[in-house]
């Protein structure tokens, strides 16, 4: 059974994807909030397997409730997905570097909603994948500077060619095809390139990617 958390200041909204993941024979509703600190607070009571936050709340807004929920040691298998209004809100590349493991849109299919709530208690990829590579290209254009001590001196040859391609958004059987190995060796690759960087998921290895310049963002 996935565990969710919805935080949202809209009634409406909360009430609309709680409709969706209630018909689920394997997603529970735990708890909703209205707020960024009143969500923060659930999480550590509830301990969901997917929090559902958006960026902009009164009282605490998405980010920093997210960012508090990554720094947390005893919040490590939570899995924050933003929701947003618009595909290229400003903050999403904030939200992903505060910690958040990828980010909806909120006019998303009620069918890609329920499988990406689905991927992300699982851990193993961004949301998304379409809007989130042009968030990528977009706000790495020009990373914070002086990032030292990246750690990827550690990673073996195929496992930052894995990270590479990983950061230009390519799921696990597209960099198993790239590469010309199997999806699971793929998935190994890239897992104990997360373990070897102490990155807590996907997302935050793709974000220490361009930051550290392993990657540039594409031209288009």
């Amino acid at each position: 059974m996935i565990r969710v958390l919805l935080v949202d200041d809209q009634p409406l909204i909360r009430s609309g994807f709680r409709a969706l993941l209630d018909l689920e024979d394997d997603i529970e509703v735990v708890a909703e909030a209205a707020d960024g600190r009143e969500g923060l607070a659930l999480v550590k009571e509830q301990l969901p397997d997917v929090a559902l936050i958006d960026i902009q709340m009164p009282v605490m807004n998405g980010i920093e409730a997210t960012r508090l929920i990554a720094a947390d040691p005893t919040l490590a298998d939570v899995h924050v997905v933003m929701l947003t209004n618009y595909g290229m809100d400003e903050y999403v590349f904030d939200a992903l570097r505060a910690g958040a493991a990828g980010f909806l849109v909120k006019d998303i299919l009620p069918e890609d909603f329920l499988h990406a709530v689905r991927v992300a208690a699982r851990g193993d990829a961004l949301l998304a994948p379409a809007i989130t590579r042009k968030l990528i290209d977009r706000y790495v254009s020009q990373p914070p500077p002086g990032r030292t001590g990246s750690g990827l001196e550690a990673l073996t040859s195929r496992e930052r060619e894995s990270v590479a391609l990983a950061a230009h958004g390519l799921s696990n059987d597209e960099v198993a095809d790239r590469l010309v190995i199997s999806p699971a060796t793929a998935k190994t690759h890239i897992n104990r390139a997360m373990a070897k960087l102490h990155v807590r998921d996907r997302a935050q290895l793709v974000v220490l990617a361009y930051e550290a310049g392993l990657v540039t963002p594409r031209s288009s």
